[in-house]
């Protein structure tokens, strides 16, 4: 497969998930293969696996990890992208997956404030306000494919943390 062709949706598989190690990790270990918000899914796939890291790891750890898997990812979603033919294909949910990391390791304690962090970062990912929109739509790489889902981060621990600032 060429860097210039271009696979719809329907058209990937599991045979191009384990293609290549950065496919595997791009896509978010399968959840980008869903047929219904690919996003979505990658964000709940994050949850779920924060649980344990969050159990295994302290912040600092987890921070480093964070770091390591951002600066991982950027090369795994530009491998993904060429081989899809769009650097911004819907299958490639790593952007979201590390960046949700960040606000679950910011958000506080209790389920009621992860459904919470959970809900306004897909909000802020899809709605993306600037510096996000910016990176959406004028860094056409693999840095602006995580890096619009980066602030989508930002803005969900700053409403976060003045709803727990103000105890609303």
């Amino acid at each position: 497969m060429s860097g210039i062709d271009i696979l719809p949706r329907k058209a990937l598989s599991l045979r191009f998930l384990f293609s290549h190690p950065a496919h595997f990790v791009a896509c978010g270990f399968g959840s980008g293969l869903s047929p219904l918000a690919p996003g979505t899914a990658g964000t709940l796939l994050a949850w779920v696996l924060f649980l344990p890291l969050r159990a295994w790891l302290g912040d600092a750890q987890l921070a480093g990890l964070l770091a390591v898997c951002f600066a991982l990812g950027v090369p795994a979603v530009q491998k993904t992208g060429a081989d899809l033919g769009a650097v911004d294909h819907g299958s490639i949910v790593w952007d979201e997956i590390v960046p949700f990391w960040l606000v679950l390791l910011c958000c506080p304690p209790g389920w009621a404030w992860q459904g919470a962090a959970f809900l306004l970062f897909r909000f802020f990912d899809i709605v993306k306000p600037q510096p996000a929109r910016y990176f959406d739509t004028q860094v056409k790489n693999a840095f602006g494919v995580m890096a619009d889902d980066l602030f989508a981060a930002c803005y969900a621990i700053l409403v976060l943390a003045i709803v727990q600032f103000f105890g609303v």
